[in-house]
């Protein structure tokens, strides 16, 4: 695993935010977090997230909606396979996105596979922080290309530098490719930028950054492996997301969100804080 970040790397995130990494994986880790992932998957069914303390909750089953065809998506694969959690708690993954994003440490908010089935939907430009239970500028997603990701199957796009604009307001992903733009009108003019990538390779985006990809027009498959990142010390919104409701309960706004057993602490420049 090539896991070395430059200070360029770093600079190119900080203005841009994201930036792509080849040949993050070797071949043989490839196959390696191919077969973890596809497992996982599998065992999951129609299930995009396994709520604990609930046994069937309906909130999280596919129901055959436009969302569905967009992606099959699976969450938090990391707490009920253990060749997962391997993969996603790794601390140089963590050390990663804490150097890229510049914080002192990175708990796990949640994994989720996001797999393009032939013919899927393209994904609507979004950003991802305001849909989570905390705000940060300093969020961080890995994006980890399991197929190759091209102009045809759906690669992410990325609209440079919109970080550093966008605000909390979630935008939900909906059938319209720019309703995100209609909270923010100056994006229209943006020029996307294209990121395709070769299997095994990686990016790292940043929480607030406007993002979508492709549909996919082709007959294959494009599987990719990410998971979200949140900065040491993060505090509740009010939002659920994927916290379980006993969890949830407990919280008010403002406390720090530092359940170890849900968000695990997968770095921390102090290594004594490492929970994982």
């Amino acid at each position: 695993m090539n896991t070395e970040i430059t200070q360029a790397q770093i600079d190119a995130y900080q203005t841009h935010g994201f930036v792509v990494m080849d040949e993050f994986l070797t071949p043989e880790e490839l196959e390696t977090w191919r077969d973890a992932v596809d497992q996982a998957v599998r065992a999951r069914k129609d299930r995009k997230l396994v709520v604990e303390g609930s046994v069937d909750d309906e909130r999280w089953k596919d129901d055959g909606s436009f969302y569905d065809y967009i992606f099959v998506q699976r969450l938090n694969l990391w707490k009920d396979n253990p060749a997962v959690k391997e993969l996603i708690l790794d601390p140089r993954i963590g050390r990663m996105a804490t150097e890229l994003a510049r914080t002192d440490g990175m708990r796990v908010w949640h994994d989720q596979a996001l797999i393009k089935q032939p013919w899927a939907n393209a994904t609507a430009w979004h950003h991802d922080n305001p849909k989570w239970s905390f705000y940060s500028p300093d969020a961080i997603s890995i994006w980890i290309a399991l197929d190759d990701a091209t102009s045809h199957n759906g690669c992410l796009y990325f609209l440079a530098g919109s970080h550093k604009q966008t605000t909390y307001v979630n935008v939900r992903i909906a059938e319209n490719m720019s309703d995100l733009f209609r909270e923010y009108p100056d994006f229209v003019d943006m020029e996307s930028v294209a990121a395709p990538m070769k299997a095994g390779s990686c990016s790292f985006h940043n929480g607030l950054l406007a993002h979508g990809a492709g549909a996919n027009m082709t007959s294959g498959w494009r599987r990719a492996m990410t998971c979200a990142f949140m900065p040491y010390g993060s505090t509740f919104n009010g939002i659920q997301n994927v916290l379980p409701d006993k969890l949830f309960a407990s919280y008010v706004i403002g406390d720090e969100l530092n359940d170890d057993h849900q968000n695990p602490v997968v770095y921390h420049r102090d290594q004594a804080l490492i929970t994982v």
